[in-house]
């Protein structure tokens, strides 16, 4: 595992419904909310439902046109369990139990400006040429 994904402490804030906030062996910290989090599930299917959407991890479902809101609750785990000592996978009051966040994957999508920042600069340009 590469050490700057490699977590010195992790805080699961189930009481307060909160998130997650990670503290990294480099010093740096994580904080990741409840719905990122359900919102970033790395499982096949909510990677296909993101791709057809063009969202990326930890995006939101955007609304459909011309469709009523409707009320949901708001995501929290029922349930943290660690997977080895590389991940964490979280139940979901909605019942979704299949993601399994590596530290590495928390690690690479971390929603700081900071991360956030670097990303869009690692980011491949899309070229624009003329049809």
């Amino acid at each position: 595992m590469d050490s700057v994904a490699d977590p010195k402490s992790v805080k699961v804030n189930v009481t307060t419904g909160t998130g997650v906030d990670i503290e990294w062996k480099d010093g740096h910290r994580s904080s990741f909310s409840f719905p990122f989090l359900r919102d970033a599930c790395p499982c096949a299917l909510c990677n296909e439902e993101r791709g057809k959407d063009g969202r990326q991890p930890g995006d939101p479902l955007k609304p459909m046109v011309g469709s009523l809101p409707m009320f949901k609750a708001m995501a929290k785990p029922t349930q943290v369990e660690p997977v080895g000592k590389y991940a964490i996978r979280f139940t979901w009051n909605d019942g979704h139990q299949h993601g399994i966040y590596s530290w590495e994957y928390l690690r690479e999508h971390c929603p700081c400006s900071e991360c956030k920042a670097r990303r869009a600069m690692e980011a491949p340009a899309i070229s624009s040429r003329p049809n």
